[in-house]
């Protein structure tokens, strides 16, 4: 966490010199503001990785010794095969097509989405990938 709370740090930095600079070539009191807004984001996420960085162990990527192999584990679980992304997909092209074509067809869109959702978040609790 010290690394990303570094770079936080560095593009709140970065943001200091850039936001009256710009006033002064634009006076854009809207792009102003929003670059204040953002160094305020990006200094409140740097502070808290900053804090969290300090209250756990140090990663591999934060210490000069750490190996790659130090960082590797369980990426995560991966279904086999799965029909069902698919039709999620379709689902939302039906419904972007509808104001094209009709608004019955997002209406049905949004029918045929939630059976598809639905199959894809319960489809390891039947058939032959049951837990």
């Amino acid at each position: 966490m010290r690394i990303e709370a570094w770079v936080f740090g560095a593009v709140a930095i970065f943001l200091i010199p850039v936001t009256p600079i710009y006033w002064f070539m634009s006076h854009d009191p809207t792009g102003f503001a929003a670059l204040i807004l953002t160094f305020f984001l990006v200094l409140m996420i740097g502070g808290y990785l900053a804090l969290v960085a300090r209250r756990m162990d140090p990663r591999p990527e934060d210490r000069r010794d750490g190996e790659i192999a130090e960082g590797a584990g369980e990426l995560g679980f991966f279904p086999p095969q799965s029909i069902w992304p698919l039709f999620c997909g379709l689902a939302l092209v039906l419904f972007v097509l509808g104001p094209v074509f009709g608004w019955w067809l997002s209406i049905i869109a949004v029918a045929i989405g939630f059976v598809t959702l639905t199959g894809l978040l319960y489809e390891f609790y039947r058939g032959d990938h049951a837990h």
